[in-house]
């Protein structure tokens, strides 16, 4: 039945979602250039908001839970599982108070309308993955700008997209590199549940009516902690909250 609603309205959601793209690549561009960071900030927040309920036109539902007392004048690096493209949107929106940046592949500042703009202008860091040193000291510029600005970063840690929702092994260089520079930040898990689904028949069509979910997860104590504890532990708290 997901794949058959899916034929349906899988043209459906693309119209709207790229609809959306198109509409705020300008409204982008003015709010920076004109009024800067905080302004095309707002205009980020509200475009993902759109992206996230874009879902409804797959009849899938959206469910973004955060119980946690997260302080927004401390650095926090939120660390997920990934499954698809769209676990992204609605994790900008609902952490929209502790201006969550990413650490992306350098390709995606280009071509893409919205999404190229705001990755190349919104603060994060743009990687050249065949560039170790260049990688490196982006990631070290962002961690600067975390502890400046009480930002924070949220890392995809597997390194790639999960096809199955099966946890594959954290890698510990991106939440090393920034715990040097940034050794107070706040270190919080975040579960995402199902976005794999909507991509398990591949771009056509998506699956529809799906549930999808997200879980912020109690901070970790990093009190004495090496790197490849904390990685592990974050592993193992996701791979927990979402029954693996």
């Amino acid at each position: 039945m997901n794949k058959f609603l899916g034929y349906l309205l899988t043209p459906v959601f693309y119209f709207f979602f790229f609809l959306t793209l198109i509409i705020f690549q300008p409204i982008q561009w003015v709010c920076y250039r004109f009024f800067g960071y905080q302004a095309h900030k707002v205009s980020v927040d509200i475009l993902n908001f759109f992206l996230t309920y874009c879902q409804v036109f797959l009849g899938s539902s959206t469910t973004f839970r955060n119980e946690q007392d997260i302080p927004v004048d401390q650095p926090k690096i939120f660390v997920a599982n990934h499954q698809s493209m769209y676990d992204i949107p609605a994790l900008i929106w609902f952490l929209r108070k502790h201006h969550v940046k990413f650490i992306s592949k350098i390709e995606l500042t280009k071509g893409i309308p919205s999404i190229s703009f705001n990755l190349k202008y919104g603060g994060g860091a743009n990687i050249n993955r065949k560039d170790s040193k260049q990688a490196v000291g982006e990631i070290i510029k962002l961690g600067r700008r975390m502890k400046e600005k009480n930002w924070s970063t949220l890392i995809f840690a597997e390194g790639t997209r999960s096809k199955d929702g099966q946890l594959k092994p954290f890698q510990v260089g991106g939440i090393a590199t920034l715990l040097k520079v940034v050794p107070n930040a706040l270190v919080v898990p975040v579960a995402i549940e199902n976005s794999w689904k909507i991509v398990r028949y591949g771009s056509y069509p998506l699956s529809a009516a799906e549930k999808l979910k997200w879980t912020v997860l109690p901070p970790l104590d990093i009190t004495d902690k090496k790197p490849e504890e904390i990685t592990l532990e974050l592993e193992n708290v996701i791979k927990k909250a979402i029954g693996q």
